[in-house]
């Protein structure tokens, strides 16, 4: 698999229910300042600022992608919202996505809703993304990103590129309800700090469990923003690999 794009573009939607440009720059925290076309952070980081008018679908869509349930308050700003706050700079690493993590909170803080994450449809609420962005270790940064999809076939994640790794992708026979397997290796991953190659083992303190099978690019578009030009790791229990042969 051949990429020339490896440094793929992380996309947020802040929704909110600000009066006015006026009032969103005001509220914004020490140090951040903000133009018509970017954000500037404290350590003079640019961010691209792309304001987008409210639609009829968006807080539906929001609230049904939200990885657990926002506060009251935070539902009634995304059902009245005034303007979607887009934010998008570059990902590819723990380190570039919790920056983005940051300018996302920076917008929260101003009075954002919460956060909804163009690469992996995930949405947060406002307060979990602000927990999130303080804790900022890996478990939290790729909490925030990669959601997991779960088929009838297949279970696989989606938004891992933000962070800088394949998505993973399993029998869905393989994996439990709770999703314990997906969610041990993707730790295991940002823990790690690299990705793995084809052939790599994974084992717990009992015995050997999943192995890496194959590599393969995701099923999206390249100019999608949920394509991972990192691929996707294809991912078998090696009890079901002894069953098959």
């Amino acid at each position: 698999m051949s990429e020339t794009n490896l440094s793929p573009t992380v996309t947020l939607r802040i929704p909110g229910a600000w009066a006015h440009p006026g009032e969103l720059v005001s509220r914004l925290p020490a140090g951040f300042r903000l133009t018509p076309e970017a954000m500037f952070m404290p350590d003079g980081t640019q961010v691209e600022f792309v304001p987008m008018p409210p639609d009829a679908d968006f807080a539906k869509i929001f609230q049904s992608s939200c990885r657990r349930p926002p506060g009251a308050d935070e539902l009634a700003t995304v059902a009245r919202y005034s303007v979607n706050v887009g934010l998008s700079g570059p990902g590819g690493s723990i380190e570039s996505a919790l920056k983005m993590m940051q300018a996302g909170a920076a917008i929260v803080r101003a009075g954002g809703a919460g956060v909804f994450i163009d690469n992996s449809a995930l949405a947060h609420g406002g307060s979990d993304w602000i927990a999130m962005t303080d804790d900022g270790s890996p478990d939290a940064i790729s909490f925030a990103f990669a959601s997991i999809v779960r088929g009838r076939q297949e279970t696989y994640t989606m938004g891992m590129h933000a962070i800088g790794f394949p998505d993973l992708a399993f029998r869905s026979s393989d994996v439990d309800d709770e999703g314990d397997a997906v969610v041990a290796i993707l730790r295991y991953l940002c823990d790690r700090g690299q990705s793995v190659e084809v052939g790599h083992a994974f084992a717990d303190e009992r015995r050997l469990r999943f192995q890496v099978v194959g590599k393969a690019s995701d099923d999206f578009d390249a100019d999608s923003p949920m394509h991972n030009p990192f691929g996707r790791l294809k991912i078998v229990s090696v009890e079901g690999l002894a069953a098959e042969n």
